[in-house]
């Protein structure tokens, strides 16, 4: 593939290597999803499950950073959503690493045998609340139609014994999070707290959690410096996706 830069489109949001259309998803490219594709550790992983694809980003994005042999099935319930993370794929670097398969993740799961190495998910944590524009919005945000207990029990379902079950979670909800999954047999076994500022309190958190007990590596990074650029941190993290780094 050639060095030069993507042309930038309208319809979505362009990467250095390839380009995500999500005006037919219901929740869009962000800073969380990005965070957390860059993030999840792929240390001897051969086979990746991302529950709640959407537009395609986290299987894209984990696509870009794992070996060529690497499976990665991208599970979506949405139809519209399914279908343009399908296109994304197909016109990315890597249609034959990623399947994307329009499906409830709790069926699903109960369906396949295979057992994966890293599962992640930019899941849902807004209970229900304001009505959203759209029922597909409403799908994206809130733990209506997956609740974090279900999410972790697929998780746990379909996860090998030194895997590691990835997510982003606001702070405060990462805190019960944690405690769900503590209580269900599950490990906490890295955590990154994310601050905007270094001034500001952490209004994100990744969690990596594993079936096999282990040490917990705690850290805190800062997105942005005094001037608002991006830190040094989020820069070696990012570095290999944002176009303008």
């Amino acid at each position: 593939m050639s060095d030069s830069k993507p042309t930038l489109r309208r319809n979505g949001f362009t990467f250095k290597k390839f380009f995500v259309a999500h005006d037919r998803c219901a929740m869009k490219v962000g800073t969380d999803g990005i965070l957390l594709g860059a993030w999840a550790p792929i240390a001897h992983v051969t086979r990746v499950l991302d529950i709640g694809a959407g537009s395609g980003l986290l299987a894209l994005m984990l696509a870009q950073r794992t070996e060529t042999s690497t499976h990665i099935d991208a599970v979506e319930l949405d139809e519209n959503a399914a279908e343009q993370a399908r296109e994304n794929v197909a016109h990315s670097p890597w249609p034959q690493k990623i399947a994307v398969h329009t499906a409830d993740i709790h069926s699903w799961v109960a369906s396949v045998n295979s057992r994966y190495d890293l599962i992640v998910s930019n899941p849902p944590y807004y209970e229900q609340g304001i009505e959203c524009a759209t029922p597909q919005r409403e799908q994206a945000r809130y733990t209506t139609t997956l609740d974090h207990q279900t999410l972790l029990t697929c998780a746990a379902n379909a996860i090998t014994e030194e895997g590691f079950f990835c997510v982003v979670l606001p702070e405060a909800v990462g805190q019960r999070f944690t405690q769900l999954a503590l209580s269900m047999g599950w490990h906490l076994r890295l955590r990154t707290d994310i601050a905007e500022y270094e001034t500001r309190l952490p209004h994100r958190v990744l969690l990596a959690f594993s079936p096999q007990n282990g040490e917990c590596f705690s850290d805190r990074m800062v997105i942005r410096g005094p001037e608002q650029q991006y830190s040094e941190a989020y820069t070696a993290l990012t570095q290999a996706f944002y176009l303008f780094m």
